[in-house]
């Protein structure tokens, strides 16, 4: 599809990637994009791998499934590395970008000869910083809006901080930590 740009994330249950799937999607949505945000399930527990996916195009979608071709792929636990084929279909055009404390040298080994772009950021350390505890999500959620660029950088952080308004109203302190992450992924993503 023309000027459509698709994301597959890989997380475990709990991590957040499929509301970081969903609220990337209304970020756009709310630009003016056209989206689709949804997960894919298997066993569903807590800890068990998990897949979600991101379309966001200037035009109407009109394709109703997973995404098997990605032009960007989201890691948020890099123990799945070993254990899902995160690199499957992932255009050479494109990129990947793992949750991890090591560098994209390091990781390039883990990725089955895949030549595109490969990012890397320490969400755990973000997370903890700004957030008090490991939320990976929100500084993953920056780190691919960075990188693919699906989204003017300003009109991003404004509409995330009205999605964290609105989903946190009673909690401010939840939302200038998670403005913080954001803020600070979007800039530090290698």
């Amino acid at each position: 599809m023309k000027n459509t740009v698709e994301i597959r994330w890989h997380g475990r249950g709990g991590q957040g990637a499929k509301t970081a799937a969903l609220m990337l999607a209304d970020a756009a949505f709310m630009t003016g994009k056209h989206v689709q945000g949804f997960p894919e399930y298997g066993p569903e527990r807590m800890g068990a791998p998990i897949t979600a996916y991101n379309r966001i195009s200037d035009n109407p979608i009109r394709v109703h499934s997973n995404i098997y071709d990605p032009d960007y792929v989201v890691v948020v636990d890099e123990t799945l590395l070993e254990s899902v084929d995160v690199t499957n279909g992932l255009k050479p055009e494109g990129a990947i970008v793992i949750n991890t404390t090591k560098t994209p040298e390091e990781v390039k080994p883990h990725l089955k000869g895949y030549t595109g772009g490969v990012y890397t950021i320490d969400a755990r350390e973000i997370s903890e910083k700004c957030l008090g505890k490991y939320f990976p999500n929100s500084p993953m959620l920056a780190a691919i809006a960075a990188i693919s660029g699906v989204m003017d950088k300003e009109d991003f952080f404004r509409e995330m901080e009205a999605s964290y308004r609105h989903k946190f109203s009673k909690k401010p302190e939840v939302i200038e930590g998670n403005m913080k992450a954001l803020h600070m992924a979007y800039e530090e993503v290698e």
